[in-house]
């Protein structure tokens, strides 16, 4: 409830919108989006006109605009409170490229802009990933969930991951390495949000075909980071192709228990860091060979992720540059027909010993 005669205050104002009272404040001191009358002792206290004018100040930085433009636009609404929404020009998208393989053009990417005001070491990257940005570190849960959705609507689950979530996930993790934790709450939250997004899209998608051999999917043992594989899953069940997801941290005896039972057509293994990779894990999952006597067969490898950087790669194994290509090779082995075939119907055979 307001106070006719006063306002609420700044705490109430920023709950009401979530944010934070020192990002209001800020916006106060470096932009003028403050309250039109201040109580006693000068307090902020903010009227109903003040709040639908911050209100329209997070919707604009939250869509990429930069602050000091929705600080203007902002202030015209408290000056016309019956006023339609205003509309601030964003930088168009640029042109469409199609791909090589596909006749169909991809969605046009989101354009790149510098980003400034969000706190974060962004560099030049799409619009979309400062207003990512920003939101995250307001703690903005409700503009991370509509601009993970909108990202995905218009440019598709690839882009969104590699040109919007990855790299404010990549900014955040350097700001908390070099801010002694302070931004602990941002990367959980938004790490959050982009996990659900990911698994959202991937049970919309279409229904695995229930004969084909699946794609395992299993961070190495020590390995946490997780994110990157949930990017492959959606993509996978965008395509409609079978996986199984084990997640972070995966036992070496539980991952080749999994390879000997399921008799997967891939299966990648998730490494973030040197320290995490294991070659050997890989090279044995590679050798593991399943099926009936006589079409014995063995899982292609997936090394993703930049701890497997530096080393030869071991027969049975690739090592994807990102998840584009990561679901191209995957998708390629759905395609090729005769080889996939021969391992549909094998998961109940699937259980012989490996070489």
């Amino acid at each position: 409830m307001y106070d006719s005669d006063h306002g609420i205050t700044t705490g109430a104002v920023a709950r009401r919108l979530g944010v934070s009272p020192t990002t209001v404040r800020s916006w106060d001191r470096r932009y003028g989006i403050g309250p039109a009358v201040r109580g006693d002792g000068r307090h902020r206290r903010w009227s109903p006109a003040d709040v639908a004018m911050l209100e329209e100040m997070c919707r604009l930085t939250a869509s990429g605009v930069p602050p000091a433009e929705a600080a203007r636009a902002a202030r015209r609404v408290r000056s016309s409170p019956d006023a339609p929404a205003v509309s601030v020009a964003v930088p168009a998208p640029e042109a469409a490229t199609a791909p090589v393989e596909e006749a169909a053009p991809e969605p046009a990417p989101p354009a790149r802009r510098p980003v400034t005001g969000s706190g974060l070491p962004l560099g030049d990257v799409r619009q979309e990933c400062r207003g990512l940005a920003r939101a995250a570190v307001r703690l903005d849960a409700p503009a991370m969930e509509e601009l993970l959705r909108a990202a995905l609507a218009e440019y598709g689950l690839v882009t969104s991951w590699e040109e919007i979530m990855a790299p404010t996930l990549h900014a955040v993790g350097k700001k908390w390495e070099s801010s002694d934790d302070r931004y602990v709450e941002v990367e959980h939250l938004l790490s959050w949000h982009i996990s659900t997004t990911l698994r959202r899209t991937a049970v919309s998608g279409p229904a695995a075909t229930s004969q084909a051999p699946p794609v395992l999917l299993a961070c190495v043992p020590s390995e946490q980071h997780t994110l990157p594989l949930e990017a492959l899953a959606a993509g996978l069940a965008e395509r409609g192709l079978p996986t199984r997801m084990f997640g972070a941290a995966v036992p070496a005896e539980a991952l080749d228990a999994a390879v000997r039972r399921s008799g997967p057509a891939a299966v990648v293994l998730w490494s973030q860091a040197r320290s995490t990779a294991n070659h050997a894990l890989a090279q044995h999952v590679a050798r593991t060979a399943f099926g009936v006597r006589g079409a014995r067969t063995a899982p292609l490898v997936l090394l993703a992720g930049p701890g497997w950087l530096g080393r030869t790669l071991a027969p049975g194994t690739v090592r994807p540059a990102g998840l584009r290509e990561a679901l191209a090779v995957i998708s390629r082995l759905y395609g090729e027909g005769a080889g996939v075939e021969e391992r549909a119907g094998q998961e109940e055979e699937a259980v012989g010993a490996g070489g």
